[in-house]
């Protein structure tokens, strides 16, 4: 990520953090937003021609999208408005948004966890992943098919957020798609995202403790997913940002067959 690029995304944020935002309503305009731009070459090189003065490229973004809540217009006004590394950046920043939105759009809902649930069921479907991950078919085709998969098992947040990845994936993985929405919304909330590997499921108990020594490490609330691998055999594997905490029996194990190797 280009240093333009993460300035504009800080400038963006801050302006969502600011608006007020009350239900899916400004989310889902971003998400048409995003597509819009990304569909059109020529709507996407007059919001990112550099060489125009920002107040040009809000000008067409007031036009274009004047049909739209005045909140939403005034996100897109400031995004346009900021120089990004590149095209593609701007379009990502705008869905960045957009999911951000949706985070705040739906407080009482789980929205991370339900991403992740919904990122572990196209991980354990590759015919699914395939489906919704090829470049062949139908975009629209494609959310219908999303939103028939998590009616009634997902808010409506979070089935508004899979549904529209899937339209645009612009070249990434699903999978990789869900993550990045999980980690926005968990963000976007002043969480941390936990993903921890065990051999057998943690009771309710076990998982409030372990979030709870989480929290007090990272100083920020942690959810903690939980991905049962018979393969650890033991212990956990805690994997949160970056960082990786691994006290799984099968590390050990490994560890030991190394020194004995060398």
């Amino acid at each position: 990520m280009g240093s333009a690029t993460t300035q504009a995304l800080a400038t963006t944020t801050a302006e969502l953090s600011a608006a007020s935002v009350s239900d899916l309503s400004i989310a889902r305009e971003l998400f048409a937003a995003a597509r819009e731009i990304a569909d059109s070459a020529q709507l996407s090189g007059a919001l990112s021609a550099w060489g125009a003065p920002a107040a040009a490229r809000a000008q067409v973004a007031r036009a274009v999208f004047a049909g739209f809540a005045p909140v939403t217009v005034q996100l897109l006004v400031t995004a346009v408005s900021e120089r990004w590394s590149s095209t593609e950046d701007l379009i990502s920043g705008i869905e960045e948004l957009a999911i951000r939105a949706a985070a705040l759009g739906a407080p009482g809902t789980d929205v991370e966890g339900e991403l992740f649930q919904v990122a572990r069921t196209v991980a354990a479907n590759p015919e699914l992943e395939l489906a919704l991950g090829s470049r062949l078919g139908d975009a629209s085709a494609k959310g219908v098919l999303v939103e028939k998969l998590l009616n009634g098992r997902a808010g409506e947040a979070t089935t508004l957020i899979a549904a529209q990845l899937v339209q645009q994936p612009r070249e990434r993985r699903v999978r990789a798609l869900l993550n990045r929405a999980l980690r926005l919304v968990a963000d976007q909330r002043g969480k941390k995202v936990a993903t921890v590997r065990v051999a057998a499921d943690l009771d309710a108990t076990q998982r409030e403790r372990l979030a709870t020594a989480l929290s007090a490490r990272y100083g920020a609330d942690v959810a903690v997913n939980v991905v049962v691998d018979p393969k650890v055999l033991g212990g956990m594997r805690v994997e949160i940002g970056d960082d990786v905490i691994d006290g799984t029996v099968s590390s050990r194990i490994n560890d030991l067959r190394q020194r004995l190797a060398g």
